[in-house]
């Protein structure tokens, strides 16, 4: 297996990190990607005010998410020098991941400084023996020669491998910089939205905005900020399609796209995460909520929403119904059921005539929605939950009622 190694302080990680990593990764045909954020980096203080070792892994790992949606190379974030007492020496790095993977090949990647300076590493020739030097510099630099030089020099002095990589799309980040432009919003473009949206929650690099008062701009990031890579398509799918249902059916369309960016904000978490959160707001579960991973988020979700974000009874209510439904729907849960249901990148068989029928009929494409869930639990042998069933046999009367009404007319 080859796999690749970067590290560094990522105080914050940022797109030069993350296209970088990406870049290497495709070019390197690697099998995985090791990021490794410095407990405390050896050559360099870390400055006053950054922030605590666990929101840089988290940060990270936001990063990361990305990276491997990208590249489609798996990547693994390690705290394994945030674990480490004293300086972050990647020396101590490599001997840990030699003994985990005693039979793969290691690459070391590092951009130019470390490169220039690695004589000045500790025990740099332990280092030349332990994994492969990757070097990256930008393609459009005139930097081919003074690398080539630099790799020739140090195989000399050292042994082991050293090797260069021209990278395409690599950007040249200031993190001082772009730390100080934080909290004025100069640095949002250098930053993955995730990431960013991680910064402004948790109030970072001087940012303080009120979380209770955001506009939707300012609310995306952050919605997204709680979500594994792959959901963050879907999220801003639903978002975008419950706005356009709201436009249609006459429901807020404000409201429509908060609870849209809102309804999975807990969706990666864990049964004991879930459970601990149900706790925290007093959410009462019923026996299968209990056992039901899939059906807590609705719950904690509103929760989260409306503790976090102050979101309204409205909001709260259309996230709280948007995986089970219930009886006598308002028009805004409808559209949060339904958009969650046919946003773009759904994919599933009968999705096609749903989205007509939806759009033809929000209470027809409801009923058909509720139908298909039931019958594919049915199919797979699951419980049902008894809001869904009772969403559905509502639905059904009213248009029995519809068609009774009709015929009495007649």
């Amino acid at each position: 297996m080859k796999i690749g190694i970067y590290g560094g302080s990522f105080n914050p990680p940022h797109l030069g990190h993350q296209n970088a990593a990406v870049e290497a990764a495709e070019k390197c045909a690697l099998d995985k990607l090791l990021l490794i954020p410095a407990g405390i980096p050896p050559h360099k203080v870390m400055e006053q005010g950054s922030p605590a070792n666990g929101h840089r892994l988290a940060m990270t790992r936001l990063m990361g998410g990305q990276a491997a949606l990208q590249s489609g190379v798996e990547v693994e974030v390690l705290d394994l020098e945030m674990a480490r007492e004293g300086k972050s020496y990647t020396v101590d790095t490599l001997r840990a991941l030699r003994r985990q993977y005693p039979d793969d090949e290691l690459l070391l990647f590092m951009g130019t400084d470390m490169f220039f300076s690695f004589e000045s590493w500790r025990a740099p020739e332990e280092i030349a023996e332990l994994a492969k030097i990757v070097a990256f510099y930008r393609n459009e630099d005139d930097s081919a020669a003074a690398f080539a030089a630099q790799a020739e020099k140090l195989r000399a002095r050292f042994g082991g491998s050293f090797e260069t990589l021209a990278l395409d799309r690599v950007i040249e980040v200031s993190s001082t910089a772009l730390r100080a432009g934080m909290a004025s919003g100069a640095s949002e473009a250098m930053l993955e939205p995730q990431v960013y949206g991680y910064i402004l929650r948790e109030h970072l690099y001087g940012t303080d905005l009120d979380l209770k008062r955001l506009t939707v701009q300012q609310l995306r990031p952050i919605a997204l900020s709680y979500l594994k890579a792959k959901r963050c398509a879907h999220v801003l799918g639903t978002a975008a399609t419950a706005v356009k249902l709201a436009e249609k059916y006459g429901a807020d369309v404000h409201r429509a796209e908060v609870a849209g960016l809102l309804h999975d904000c807990t969706k990666k978490l864990s049964m004991p995460e879930q459970l601990a959160l149900c706790e925290k707001y007093g959410i009462a579960l019923d026996e299968l909520e209990k056992k039901a991973l899939k059906l807590l988020h609705a719950k904690t979700g509103a929760a989260l929403a409306r503790d976090v974000f102050g979101v309204d009874d409205e909001i709260y209510n259309a996230i709280l119904w948007h995986t089970t439904g219930k009886p006598d729907m308002t028009v805004l849960e409808k559209v949060i059921y339904l958009a969650d249901f046919i946003e773009p990148t759904r994919d599933f068989p009968g999705v096609d005539a749903l989205r007509r029928t939806v759009w033809e009929d929000l209470d027809r494409g409801l009923l058909m929605g509720l139908e298909m869930t039931v019958e594919e639990m049915e199919e797979m042998g699951n419980p049902i939950h008894v809001n869904t069933l009772a969403a559905r046999d509502y639905l059904k009367g009213k248009t029995n009622e519809g068609k009774a009404g009709s015929g009495q007319q007649l």
